[in-house]
């Protein structure tokens, strides 16, 4: 079994911020975290400096790799600093 997590935290949510499936709407300086474990990536965010983690709308994922969970980590947070009530991105699947 292959595991991974990644954890930004000081992101900055754009203007509408990020979706949540328990807390509706988040705004402001926000942590995201990003768990792969078993082809799946679950994303979590919270304020920062806060206890309660939230799972942001469209978790969990499909995600194939420890690598491709890593990109995926890097377009939530480039989503949750858009805003717009950021929810997880899907990544392109690669051609086979």
């Amino acid at each position: 079994m292959s595991w991974a997590s990644w954890t930004t935290a000081g992101v900055y949510t754009g203007r509408g911020g990020v979706l949540t499936d328990e807390a509706g709407v988040l705004t402001g300086d926000v942590t995201v975290h990003t768990t792969f474990a078993d082809r799946e990536a679950r994303v979590a965010v919270q304020y920062s400096g806060a206890s309660d983690w939230f799972t942001m709308s469209g978790s969990p994922v499909p995600c194939g790799s420890e690598e491709e969970s890593r990109e995926l980590h890097d377009a939530v947070v480039a989503a949750v600093r858009e805003g717009n009530g950021a929810t997880v991105p899907r990544l392109p699947v690669p051609p086979r």
